[in-house]
């Protein structure tokens, strides 16, 4: 797995994907420059895939990553916590090796991706 999603981030993600109209979606995650480290996280719900997209199911959940972002993700893991101001998913991508205090943005060793300001 490119990317490992504990059982409360699927069934976060799950609760969530029922609440849209559509059918047939799955989660896409990715990663694009940009944020104050340089990298960010992405993911949200698509429908069409790319032949170059890794596919990969946990717990019936289908989650796609496009190849680039594969190399920088791989090893990660995506978590859901809930507390009392609310909640939110968390990521702990072992190739990082700088975040912001936001936890969204980060660098690896080998791409520094394109910081802007916070």
């Amino acid at each position: 797995m490119i990317v490992n999603f504990t059982d409360a981030a699927v069934s976060r993600i799950k609760e969530m994907m029922a609440a849209e109209e559509e059918t047939g979606l799955f989660l896409r995650v990715g990663v694009k420059g940009g944020g104050c480290s340089g990298l960010s996280y992405g993911m949200g719900f698509d429908k069409e895939t790319q032949s170059t997209d890794h596919k990969e199911e946990t717990n019936g959940l289908k989650v796609v990553v496009d190849a680039e972002s594969a190399k920088i993700l791989n090893g990660t893991t995506v978590d859901f916590k809930q507390n009392m101001m609310g909640g939110g998913f968390t990521i702990n991508n072992p190739n990082a090796i700088a975040s912001c205090g936001c936890g969204s943005s980060f660098r690896t060793a080998v791409n520094a991706g394109s910081p802007e300001e916070c």
